[in-house]
């Protein structure tokens, strides 16, 4: 596997890596030291392979093109870390995530067969017309361009085309609902599978129980990235606590101090971080920044949403979820302690929502998880070792 240390990129797949190693496979991880505890807890071996990626301070740009330089800068410098790692010890086939480019350029130059894994959602049938095209007319989208042509022609990778390399490969494993797919209908189902949001079916899923005299939980987490959001937390704390009824899970992430909070109510438990989808198994409601990995667990607990998107391509999944029925959105600027408790008591009380909710969360949990994913990848190792098969 080879990865870039963003949180939200390795959590969706740890339970697949623990599931091969599981099965008797040999998993080596690639990655920064930055996710070493998680990727070793997995049971996977990690390569080192430093990232310039600013996942330690956080500081992304908001510049769609100056983004996508940086995963373009991480990839150049990466390969040659990568090459003394797996040059003279090949992988029998080679995961990789959609961010980590210089996973696809090194099984390319080697001629091992990959697989992606993808934490988001992939391109449809018309996605470089309608969604690509807009991003090439940016300022700096040429010299991007250009400067990643000259790199795929240099490293050895044997796909040369920039959108080609960027897109999904003949064998692309998609871990989220396929509900949250845009034009899911145009997706290649032949290089494509939805396997749903991947979880340890060995492990024990619990880590938080539910206090006894509550009525109601609700879960409010930004997720791993966004969370220095003191003033929203504050809003939240106004909306929900002394609720009756209702106990609230805040998770306020690394970047928050607590102190910055104000006064917290007795029904309001204020973490750093949680076990996420155990709560959710066990809550009422969900507030989330919409995040896919978020997504997918609140579609697969069947719990109602409030979206509160942050960034990235969080809109669109906020608006998805609208779509679906499951959620209401709620914009940072629009997110007063009024509009919050409004949104919530809307979702609890729509009937309709309860039983699309138990739709999608039925469909999600066919999709096959970890399980399926696991055999998926064991397929193309059988099919690469006999290709007669």
């Amino acid at each position: 596997m080879v990865g870039v240390p963003i949180v939200s990129h390795v959590l969706p797949g740890l339970a697949l890596i623990r599931e091969l190693v599981a099965r008797g496979h040999r998993v080596t991880y690639a990655n920064d030291p930055f996710v070493a505890d998680r990727i070793e807890s997995a049971g996977a071996e990690l390569v080192p392979c430093t990232s310039t990626l600013p996942v330690a301070d956080n500081n992304w740009p908001a510049d769609p093109i100056a983004a996508a330089s940086l995963f373009l800068d991480d990839a150049v410098q990466a390969l040659p870390q990568l090459r003394a790692a797996y040059d003279d010890d090949p992988a029998d086939l080679y995961l990789y995530d959609i961010g980590a480019h210089a996973g696809r350029a090194l099984a390319e130059a080697q001629g091992r067969p990959l697989v992606q894994l993808s934490p988001t959602f992939v391109g449809w049938d018309g996605y470089q017309e309608e969604v690509g095209a807009q991003l090439r007319k940016l300022p700096g989208a040429d010299a991007y361009r250009d400067r990643f042509t000259r790199w795929l022609a240099d490293c050895g990778a044997t796909t040369t085309d920039v959108d080609a390399f960027c897109g999904p490969p003949s064998r692309t494993l998609a871990l989220i609902p396929r509900a949250m797919q845009p034009h899911a209908d145009r997706v290649d189902a032949d290089t494509v599978t939805f396997v749903g949001p991947c979880f340890d079916t060995r492990a024990d899923t619990g880590g938080w129980t539910r206090p006894a005299g509550a009525d109601k939980v609700l879960l409010v987490s930004l997720g791993s990235a966004y969370t220095n959001r003191p003033a929203f937390y504050r809003q939240c704390i106004a909306a929900f606590g002394g609720l009756p009824g209702w106990h609230v899970v805040l998770q306020i992430g690394k970047y928050t101090d607590p102190a910055e909070l104000g006064a917290v109510p007795p029904n309001v438990e204020v973490h750093s971080w949680v076990p996420q989808r155990s709560i959710l198994e066990q809550a009422d409601a969900f507030v989330t920044h919409a995040g896919m990995g978020g997504c997918g667990e609140g579609l697969l607990a069947g719990v109602p949403m409030i979206a509160v998107p942050q960034g990235a391509e969080q809109f669109m999944n906020a608006d998805r979820l609208v779509e679906l029925g499951v959620a209401r959105r709620v914009d940072t600027a629009d997110a007063t302690a009024e509009t919050l408790r409004a949104a919530l008591d809307d979702l609890v009380t729509d009937p309709e929502r309860v039983n699309r909710s138990e739709q999608l969360r039925a469909a999600a949990r066919a999709e096959g998880g970890t399980q399926r994913a696991a055999d998926l990848i064991e397929a193309v190792l059988t099919a690469a070792e006999d290709p007669g098969l």
